[in-house]
């Protein structure tokens, strides 16, 4: 079996801008794959779709089954892509999840089957960003009731947990300053994010879990100043209190008490073993989008259990993404929570895929269908500019 062409898909804006970026690996077999780069926002899709033009020709008559090989080809040939950034380890992982998606139609089995088996069939998830509010028509939160009301949202879907970025956007909803968020806080602004807490607590009562999240806009001393004003709140970890430096990381952690989650912003395995090696963060969260598809997010999982590190997969991508994560999580011993983004939630988005994977209850059911569980609608091709390599 050898790869015969390839399809690269650059949407037309989706959500709030989004554009993702697809492949679908065909073979003479009459085989496919389908694979995506986690890039779609932040000023960076246009050249996330770029590289996988880039590489796409080195993979033709290669055998998709040895993704390994593949792998290795794309990590050295690329020449850039020793130590790379997002962009390349980007396009170097929508290819590898199409490998592993045409492996398990090969073998008739899903890919947590290849993974070594399921630990669980169900997983537990997150509701994801409720600052940006919820559904079609939503708008920034705001007021305190804003909080309030999106954290209800999801307590009624069947959540227990949400995750919320309480310094985003000021009380007209309007974005706050990077700069504002770079040292020390205003007493208003930390007044401001006080109110905010005890809002979405006295919603989520004293038993289910919050997760707090920076984006790691906030500097180290503003960081900590957050993780103060949220210990009675007892979050479950903090996401991204600072950039993901280790040394900063690490700081914040010994300085609060609290768990630090980073990983969305790391590469490879070698970047999380600095991180781990340091003790800057006690949740791992790679994107399996960006951190080298399936075959690199594995050995970073694998690694993460040798330093007694859970792992959270960073998921921004549409269903595709959740498919294949919810794969990858039922295998892992130190898995500890499922992020489900409501940006990824949006019909649009939605419709980009055959299937779509919601929760019940506060769970998502693991996909028992062959390969990624998932794969592209016919819609996601009819909306995109496509272009052939073969």
């Amino acid at each position: 079996m050898k790869i015969v062409k390839i399809d690269l898909l650059y949407s037309a804006p989706v959500e709030d801008g989004w554009r993702p970026s697809f492949c679908r690996i065909y073979t003479d077999t009459g085989l496919y794959g389908d694979g995506e780069v986690a890039l779609s926002y932040g000023a960076v899709s246009h050249a996330a779709f770029a590289e996988m033009r880039d590489l796409a020709p080195l993979l033709i008559g290669m055998n998709p089954l040895e993704h390994e090989l593949i792998w290795e080809k794309l990590y050295r040939q690329s020449f850039f892509g020793l130590n790379a950034g997002p962009v390349i380890f980007g396009a170097i992982s929508a290819f590898d999840i199409a490998l592993w998606d045409i492996k398990g139609k090969y073998y008739q089995a899903p890919l947590s089957e290849l993974l070594g088996g399921k630990q669980r069939s169900k997983v537990r998830a997150y509701a994801s960003q409720l600052q940006m509010g919820w559904g079609v028509g939503r708008h920034h939160a705001a007021t305190e009731e804003d909080y309030a009301t999106n954290t209800r949202i999801a307590m009624e879907k069947g959540f227990d947990a949400v995750k919320i970025n309480f310094l985003t956007f000021d009380e007209q909803g309007q974005p706050i300053r990077h700069v504002d968020q770079s040292s020390l806080l205003s007493i208003s602004y930390q007044k401001l994010i006080k109110r905010r807490l005890q809002a979405v607590r006295e919603v989520l009562g004293p038993n289910n879990d919050l997760i707090l999240e920076n984006h790691a806009l906030t500097g180290k001393l503003a960081a900590i100043q957050v993780a103060r004003l949220a210990e009675p709140d007892a979050p479950l970890y903090y996401e991204e209190p600072v950039k993901p430096d280790a040394q900063l990381l690490a700081a914040v952690h010994q300085e609060t008490g609290l768990p630090v989650a980073s990983g969305e912003r790391l590469y490879s395995r070698w970047e999380f073993k600095r991180a781990f090696d340091q003790g800057a963060i006690q949740v791992a969260q790679p994107d399996i989008g960006t951190a080298g598809g399936v075959t690199e997010t594995k050995k970073i999982c694998d690694l993460a259990t040798i330093y007694d590190i859970g792992v959270q997969i960073h998921i921004t991508g549409s269903n595709l993404m959740t498919a294949v994560s919810l794969n990858l999580e039922a295998t892992l011993p130190n898995f500890i929570i499922h992020e489900y983004n409501v940006n990824t939630a949006m019909p649009k988005m939605l419709s980009l895929t055959k299937y779509d994977y919601e929760p019940q209850g506060g769970q998502l059911t693991v996909p028992d269908l062959p390969g990624i569980g998932n794969e592209l609608s016919t819609t996601a091709f009819k909306n995109s500019q496509v272009i052939t390599v073969e």
